[in-house]
């Protein structure tokens, strides 16, 4: 909760401007907006400010351990998702410029937000438990369920590559799936793991349809390739 905002009290020598207090009613809603496009641009960018704080908070309580990392995942993926959401829209883009222009704007200092807004996945995506054992969520036929569902993942992608698919909008969803599916299989590192995760940093700071060029397609399409040899490695 946001401590309340102290106001100076009113000296005792002001005497108020009776003239200028006639011409204002008391009890008239005073609008921000005068049309509902504005109104909904203004709750946009609100929603947006709420988010930049929410994920700054969400942060600090995860590095102290005062969150559950389910819970701390659930909700970052969340906020994350409703962030991009709202600035892929044309009208908000335009107003919102960019984060930074925002954070000026606004002076908002939130250096661990705009850390995780510039990676586009919760820190329990990104890293990994040193030198700890594979731990599937389950054990049996549900832990080769996931399995199977990582090695998909890693087709789908490799394949959608392999079919010209460069924009950021079409692979940073596929691979996306592909390091979620991998985490539930293993905590472990593997070679070239961290391959994955740069290159979604990479498509997460490009805009929507902006797309690879032909060398980024060959090297991203070897880089996965042999993140998929590693994944494979480390279940054996």
């Amino acid at each position: 909760m946001m401590p309340r905002q102290a106001y100076a009290p009113t000296p005792h020598s002001y005497v108020p401007n009776t003239t200028l207090s006639a011409t204002i009613n008391l009890d008239e809603e005073v609008k921000l907006a005068e049309t509902r496009a504005e109104r909904d641009l203004q709750e946009s960018l609100a929603e947006i400010f709420s988010i930049i704080i929410t994920l700054d908070e969400l942060e600090k309580a995860f590095l102290k351990d005062a969150i559950p990392e389910a819970e701390y995942t659930e909700i970052c993926e969340r906020s994350l998702k409703q962030y991009k959401s709202l600035v892929a829209d044309e009208t908000v883009a335009k107003a919102f410029v960019g984060l930074e222009e925002f954070k000026a704007e606004w002076d908002l200092e939130v250096p661990r937000a705009t850390e995780r807004i510039r990676v586009g996945m919760p820190s329990t995506a990104v890293t990994t438990s040193s030198g700890a054992a594979p731990t599937p969520a389950t054990s049996g036929s549900t832990s080769g369920t996931l399995i199977l569902e990582a090695t998909q993942d890693f087709i789908t992608f490799l394949d959608a590559l392999r079919l010209g698919l460069l924009a950021k909008d079409q692979l940073h969803p596929l691979l996306t799936d592909v390091i979620q599916s991998v985490n539930k299989v293993t905590d472990r590192d593997f070679e070239n793991r961290g391959k994955i995760v740069q290159w979604l940093i990479t498509l997460n700071q490009m805009k929507a349809t902006e797309e690879l060029s032909e060398d980024q397609a060959r090297e991203l399409e070897l880089d996965i390739n042999s993140a998929y040899q590693g994944f494979k490695s480390t279940l054996s």
